[in-house]
């Protein structure tokens, strides 16, 4: 029997094929969670261990050598994606600077001593923020190819930000806007989240896109 909250069945406990499915559930989802890894375990020594623990007397290991064992597994799963991200980063970063060279030669497109490119897409007329400034835009941000990871403008709602509290990209490239303005920034990993990448859309070594409408400068 499996207890859930009282309004889900009249006793408060699951029995029967509601427990039945329930706990297969259970069990893919930690499979799943598992597969998520990317490592590759013994179904059977897996079932074991659920099926021993369930047993009166518990399971054949105790709990030390299990947080042993789970500290070693750590260990080689973060040297494994540590490793990943390195050739990720050494393609991206390759790929980025490829990018980057053909922009610098695009009609239009400017650079910074940074490295920091970038295009005018609309001149603004009001003040310019200074690192100190909280400031409210709309943007889109997308991979070199095309990806968009992140957009206000889908939300809805502009963003709202310190712009000393971002990546160094937008801090030095907002500075150079007036309230108003539109610009697209060409942003390296250097000037962006670096080899580390930034959650699951955002690679090691990643160029970014953005295009920015500074909306208002709040001092």
């Amino acid at each position: 029997q499996y207890r859930i909250k009282q309004e889900e069945t009249p006793d408060g406990v699951v029995t029967g094929p509601l427990l039945d499915s329930l706990s297969y559930a259970i069990g893919s989802s930690y499979y799943y969670q598992l597969s998520s890894m990317g490592m590759e375990l013994k179904d059977e020594m897996l079932a074991q261990g659920i099926v021993d623990n369930l047993q009166e007397g518990g399971g054949k290991l105790d709990d030390l050598t299990i947080r042993s064992l789970l500290q070693r597994f750590r260990a080689v799963m973060e040297k494994a994606q540590d490793e990943k991200n390195a050739i990720a980063a050494e393609e991206n970063l390759a790929e980025g600077k490829a990018f980057m060279e053909e922009k610098a030669r695009e009609d239009g497109v400017k650079s910074t001593p940074s490295g920091l490119h970038y295009k005018v897409l609309k001149a603004g007329t009001g003040v310019s923020p200074k690192v100190t400034d909280k400031v409210s835009v709309h943007y889109e941000g997308r991979l070199i190819d095309g990806t968009i990871f992140d957009s206000s403008i889908a939300r809805g709602t502009p963003a709202e930000f310190p712009l000393d509290g971002v990546i160094k990209g937008w801090t030095e490239g907002l500075q150079l806007m007036k309230t108003g303005a539109k610009y697209q920034f060409y942003i390296p990993a250097e000037l962006a989240y670096g080899n580390r990448g930034s959650g699951p859309k955002i690679g090691p070594g990643a160029t970014l896109i953005f295009d920015v409408e500074l909306l208002e400068v709040k001092r």
